[in-house]
């Protein structure tokens, strides 16, 4: 992406506002402004990169950020019918294609799945908190842990051409006292 803002160490995605404690959104998080502000930056990082966000990737994008939970292409797809009697799946893979070139939806590799991406925009790796109870995902942005993953690569003699870091587990809201007496021994 052309000349996009670099995040900061540890910074998390816009409609995270706290750091690591508290990733994921709290009952208080207002999702509706959350996905107008991603639709919103949507336009404007396509048009930075002289893409155009056309009406059908639009609404594949918004159906990605229905919620803070991965999406299958087949989900969306289903979805997409309600609306559109024509949409198939090379129209689903063709726009998701799009936005995963644009920086705007990460696929979570380990889910066959696809989640917006909170720091779309801005040059970041990519690490994903993904709660195994309640399926929500939270995007983070720790330059220090990509660093390090990618020294440890290249002592292997191994060049890191893109980072992916899944990490599964419970968020704050799943996990109950004995599954974080469970996690600390």
């Amino acid at each position: 992406m052309a000349d996009t803002p670099t995040t900061h160490d540890h910074d998390p995605a816009p409609h995270h506002p706290g750091r690591h404690g508290d990733a994921f959104p709290g009952n208080d998080h207002d999702h509706r402004a959350c996905v107008a502000t991603a639709l919103d930056l949507a336009e404007r990082v396509c048009a930075a990169n002289g893409a155009r966000l056309t009406d059908l990737r639009r609404r594949v994008l918004e159906l990605v950020l229905q919620g803070h939970e991965p999406v299958r292409a087949y989900d969306v797809l289903d979805r997409l019918k309600d609306e559109r009697s024509g949409a198939a799946p090379p129209t689903v893979y063709r726009a998701l294609d799009f936005l995963l070139e644009q920086g705007l939806v990460h696929r979570i590799e380990s889910m066959n799945a696809f989640v917006g991406c909170g720091l779309a925009g801005r040059v970041h790796s990519g690490q994903f908190l993904i709660c195994d109870r309640c399926g929500r995902v939270a995007e983070l942005n720790d330059r220090d842990s990509a660093d390090r993953l990618a020294a440890v690569a290249a002592e292997a003699g191994f060049i890191v051409q893109r980072q992916m870091v899944e990490l599964h587990g419970l968020c704050a809201g799943c996990a109950t006292p004995a599954d974080m007496k469970a996690g600390a021994a």
